[in-house]
């Protein structure tokens, strides 16, 4: 490798680990987003009011809260790798076992362990590939990664606007079930991170002195920084972005109509991952962070007080674009803010606090509705905690733009 920015487009093994490790990325968006559009036709088909939809959606968040957790911990233990094929395993087969689903009840219970495996398999896929990447590349890749997200839910999209409405969700979940067979790709495909295996020889730290090294001395601002962040894109963006279909219905378009707006606002994510792709290792972490969530800020409330097709559609247009690029800044920065021997656990806690979030917001946007709450003051609450997270970057983040990750 001649040097680090060109790393990535010299070496076969550092572009086979991305892109691997975003196909199963986007398997894990388009499982996320297919239950996004399930919802909104489940509702109709099984007569469920706006707290069971809320509920139904806050169950997978329930899930990656203990995913992200467990498989953060597992992962600085038993190595990324592993735990990868685990957690994609875990969430197909439970997607493709929902299709069996009879009622509401078993529904959730299912959704429940696949979000365990969702939890799991993000924090520590990131974590993966920024560890096996060179400095000058590092936060790009990752961000590049979770462009496979936008992949991910542009075909879940797909699947609701020409599958659902001719062969009904059942066969939408099936399609959710095909990560299994990839999984078995991936085993022989990549290989744990080259800073993890140098780490494996030795002591390997418990649950508890791992999770008192996250909130040591040296890391408690990081993580009160990093918990913040997380907390407040998961809450915004699952009490978004779950219920754009569910909105734009209320706002007088059908159902298909509806799938189809939302197709192309999905598109817009791609642009959005790219630009913070070139930004974050031109401008830094905090940068692309602070931007974007501001920019996203501005678009929830332009999107909650939208009346017209065209203004509508606009927002949400902008509103995928820069909230999506934020992800994209959040996943390469966190990696990055922990030594080798925490990294997973640090990032898995924190992803797993955010999830909190997730759970929280489509549950409160079901009340809410069920209340008689105006969608424009919903989208107000959004707005703040969105920036609430950006004060958070701006104020207690530190930049790691151009540094090494550190292993002790």
């Amino acid at each position: 490798m001649r040097n680090g920015r060109m790393g990535l487009l010299k070496e076969p093994k550092q572009r086979k680990l991305l892109f691997s490790a975003g196909i199963s990325w986007m398997f894990d968006a388009m499982d996320v987003g297919m239950i996004s559009f399930v919802v909104a036709a489940l509702a109709a088909e099984w007569s469920l009011s706006s707290q069971q939809v809320g509920i139904l959606t806050s169950t997978t968040s329930i899930g990656m809260v203990f995913g992200a957790a467990m498989a953060g911990f597992l992962a600085d233990k038993y190595g990324r790798k592993n735990i990868l094929l685990w957690t994609l395993l875990i969430f197909s087969i439970a997607s493709g076992l929902s299709a069996l689903a009879t009622g509401f009840i078993m529904l959730c219970l299912l959704r429940f362990i696949a979000g365990f495996g969702l939890g799991g398999e993000l924090p520590v896929a990131s974590t993966l590939v920024s560890e096996s990447m060179p400095v000058r590349e590092r936060g790009r890749a990752v961000v590049l990664l979770e462009s496979f997200w936008a992949a991910g839910w542009i075909l879940s999209a797909l699947i609701a606007y020409f599958v659902i409405p001719d062969y009904g969700w059942r066969t939408a979940f099936v399609i959710g079930a095909l990560p299994a067979i990839y999984a078995l790709y991936l085993r022989r495909a990549i290989e744990d991170s080259p800073r993890y295996m140098r780490q494996k020889s030795a002591r390997r730290l418990s649950f508890g002195e791992r999770v008192a090294s996250v909130w040591s001395t040296e890391h408690r601002r990081t993580s009160i920084m990093l918990w913040v962040l997380w907390f407040t894109v998961v809450f915004s963006y699952y009490g978004m972005f779950l219920w754009l279909p569910t909105v734009m219905v209320d706002k007088g378009f059908s159902l298909v109509k509806s799938f189809q707006y939302v197709l192309i606002m999905t598109l817009a994510q791609l642009p959005g991952y790219f630009t913070a792709a070139y930004f974050i290792e031109r401008f830094g972490r905090k940068f692309v962070l602070v931007t974007y969530l501001v920019f996203t800020a501005i678009s929830a409330i332009w999107f909650g007080y939208a009346n017209t097709e065209a203004s509508l559609l606009a927002a949400g247009i902008c509103l995928s674009f820069f909230n999506l690029g934020a992800w994209g800044g959040l996943y390469a920065y966190s990696p990055e803010l922990y030594p080798t021997k925490v990294r997973s656990t640090g990032v898995g806690l924190a992803t797993s606090f955010g999830r909190i979030g997730g759970v929280i917001a489509p549950l409160l946007v079901g009340v809410l509705k069920q209340q008689g709450t105006r969608i424009e003051l919903i989208f107000v609450m959004f707005f703040v905690t969105i920036l609430i997270g950006a004060l958070g970057v701006l104020l207690l983040g530190k930049e790691t733009k151009g540094l090494e990750l550190a292993d002790e």
